[in-house]
């Protein structure tokens, strides 16, 4: 499972939440961390949002186009480790079936 998550510095939030993916153990999980800071799109489409979450699925079939992301909805700062794998499990299961 490859999620990205659009940050910037000094985010609180941000950092909570990229703390909690880090620790989830039960699945493999790979983090793309992308600075809105470094890249004027993505700044000015995610500077009142962040953090933002997005599930990346590869193209079916697997060709040279990019993969389509999915907006998983901001979980609350004050989720466990535990609910989050619970709620990526989800999505996970989900991107499977595909």
């Amino acid at each position: 499972m490859k999620l990205i998550l659009y940050s910037k510095p000094g985010c609180h939030l941000c950092e909570g939440l990229q703390e909690k993916l880090e620790q989830i153990r039960s699945f493999e999980l790979e983090l793309e961390v992308r600075d809105i800071t470094t890249r004027e799109d993505w700044f000015q489409a995610y500077q009142y949002e962040v953090p933002v979450l997005f599930l990346a699925s590869p193209p079916f079939p697997p060709s040279s186009s990019p993969p389509t992301l999915l907006p998983i909805p901001r979980p609350s700062p004050r989720s466990t480790v535990a609910q989050l794998e619970q709620m990526l499990q989800k999505y996970r299961q989900d991107d499977r079936r595909e």
